[in-house]
């Protein structure tokens, strides 16, 4: 983020959540906390989760499978999720890697 970021307050289940963003970038974060904010309440109103955080965790799984699969289709992982992912995949390997290290020290 550069100095022109705003601190945007965002309410997801009741609870505000202050965040970073540009200027430019503010309608899609409250676009994001609100679709965010539905599927958390969605979830909760099941009664099938209990506890923020386990709610948290099965939306964002639901959200991923739904981004994953409107991307993917039959063939795999292709178009910006496989590149996501792929990069992903490398941030992982390399924090993996790093405590690998610093254990055997």
């Amino acid at each position: 983020m550069n100095d022109e970021a705003k601190q945007i307050p965002v309410l997801i289940l009741d609870k505000e959540y202050v965040i970073a963003c540009q200027p430019d970038e503010e309608q899609e974060l409250l676009s994001s906390a609100r679709l965010v904010d539905n599927k958390m309440r969605e979830i909760r109103g099941s009664g099938k989760v209990i506890g923020s955080e386990r709610i948290a965790v099965m939306t964002s799984l639901n959200m991923a499978h739904d981004l994953v699969r409107s991307e993917s289709g039959s063939k795999g992982y292709k178009g910006p999720s496989r590149a996501r992912l792929r990069a992903l995949q490398k941030k992982i390997d390399t924090v993996l890697k790093d405590q690998d290290r610093q254990m055997r020290l």
